[in-house]
């Protein structure tokens, strides 16, 4: 049909011709097809039919366990049930929810205490947030930080990862909201603070893409 690979993500692929324009985005055997109309859509579909044996399962309401919810102003992508499942896989299904994920007060450093019992469930928990952040960017610098201490992590990091999911709890409802829009533009936020880590004296950076 004419698609062609986008530059920026190779599971992505584009068709422009005159006015029509589709993007198709592929993961394995997970197909989201987004079409600038329904004509399209349907010669898009009959040609894919005609390569590979596939379901046509309508508008989309979950891909890679994100849920997908539309409102007549904005679209809501959410992985609560995804959170829900890392709260009972941490034994903290009915926790008290914390108003922040993390403790501004203190700093997560190499040496703080004993190691902890279990580091392969730390290290599960902690690659489960990584996942969770696709839709709570809100969470990705206290995930950040936690992940710094997958070697070795002690008791106080695991303090941290606890303090992450009991905010969590408070949230559990929220997630990444994109509203349409004709503007193309991207605006960036950065910052750094000054020789911040405990350890090396390095500094850490950070920034927002709106």
């Amino acid at each position: 049909m004419g698609f062609v690979i986008a530059r920026s993500d190779t599971s992505l692929f584009i068709f422009r011709q005159g006015n029509d324009m589709a993007y198709l985005l592929l993961y394995v055997d997970d197909i989201i097809l987004c079409t600038s109309s329904n004509d399209l859509q349907e010669r898009c579909i009959l040609h894919l039919r005609k390569e590979f044996p596939m379901s046509d399962l309508g508008p989309l309401n979950n891909f890679l366990g994100i849920s997908v919810t539309r409102t007549p102003s904005f679209m809501l992508l959410s992985q609560q049930k995804y959170a829900l499942e890392i709260l009972e896989r941490a034994g903290m299904g009915t926790c008290k929810p914390s108003a922040t994920p993390v403790d501004t007060n203190s700093k997560l450093s190499a040496n703080l205490g004993p190691s902890v019992v279990d580091p392969t469930l730390y290290r599960n928990l902690v690659g489960a947030l990584q996942y969770l952040t696709f839709t709570r960017p809100n969470i990705a610098y206290a995930v950040q930080q936690v992940c710094l201490f997958m070697h070795d992590p002690q008791e106080p990091h695991f303090t941290s990862l606890k303090r992450i999911l009991h905010y969590i709890q408070g949230t559990i409802d929220h997630g990444l909201h994109l509203y349409p829009t004709t503007d193309t533009r991207l605006i960036t936020y950065t910052d750094a603070d000054w020789g911040g880590c405990p350890d090396t004296r390095r500094s850490t950076s950070g920034y927002c893409y709106f």
